[in-house]
């Protein structure tokens, strides 16, 4: 059995993951699902303090506090920036790290940095009090790439209705790595793209996609939007538990012993 932590993406809270964390609990795995910092029921604790550094620590602080090891570290969309974070700090701690339609952010670089400049200049124009970023429409998300298959109206309502101002600081802080998670097994759960086409993304050096390429990753498809964790919940747990067996490059099993 695998210890999962399962980190959601902007907007979100642990909420999101109760229907993928559900069949995992079922199956006999830990799972830890994490609201970070001024999300959801810690809205209370938001700022304009609050950013990437922020959220890493939320994570770093899990580990260490419930004693975590070869933990199967999980994050969807914007929460890859804190997840490569952590995973760099506590490499040791770490069995696999799992992109969900999402991947890693390169050292000194901050996740908004990655996006179109036009796209960012919107984002930046509607901050609320110069530090929040309210959820855009859904068809400015689908516009952007967030798409929404396998999504009906009551639930797009209701992730809307439960959803949180993003804290600016956690796209506009830049991350900062040491290297010491290169090396560790990764895998993308693509819901976005199908796996030829981000195969073929890697092979021409897609700046987004050509790290992917390494020994260390396994690649897997989920045909659906961008939310699987709402679209298609058991069949996102199930990848993901597959993904927790699967040996690592060196054909080992689990992370560094304590």
């Amino acid at each position: 059995m695998s210890t999962f932590v399962l980190v959601p993406g902007f907007w979100l809270g642990a909420w999101a993951w109760d229907d993928v964390a559900r069949p995992l609990r079922e199956a006999g795995h830990t799972v830890h699902a994490v609201t970070l910092t001024g999300m959801a029921e810690r809205s209370a604790e938001a700022g304009p303090e609050v950013g990437l550094e922020t959220h890493i620590a939320d994570l770093t602080g899990l580990l260490t506090r419930e004693d975590l090891w070869d933990v199967v570290l999980v994050a969807h969309s914007g929460g890859s920036t804190p997840v490569t974070g952590v995973a760099d700090r506590m490499p040791e701690r770490i069995r696999r790290v799992v992109y969900v339609d999402s991947g890693p952010v390169p050292h000194g670089t901050a996740l908004g940095d990655l996006w179109e400049a036009d796209h960012r200049a919107r984002v930046m124009a509607t901050l609320v009090d110069g530090w929040r970023h309210p959820m855009p429409s859904w068809e400015e998300l689908v516009a952007s790439g967030a798409g929404v298959d396998g999504l009906d109206d009551a639930a797009l309502t209701d992730i809307r209705g439960r959803a949180t101002d993003q804290p600016v600081r956690s796209f506009t802080e830049p991350l900062r790595l040491t290297g010491a998670g290169a090396a560790l097994p990764k895998a993308l759960v693509s819901c976005s793209f199908p796996l030829e086409q981000v195969r073929a993304m890697i092979a021409s050096g897609h700046p987004y996609f050509s790290q992917l390429g390494g020994p260390e990753w396994e690649l897997r498809e989920l045909a659906t939007g961008h939310w699987p964790m709402f679209s298609r919940p058991a069949e996102t747990a199930a990848v993901l538990a597959e993904l927790a067996a699967v040996d690592r490059p060196d054909g080992s099993t689990g992370s560094v012993a304590r």
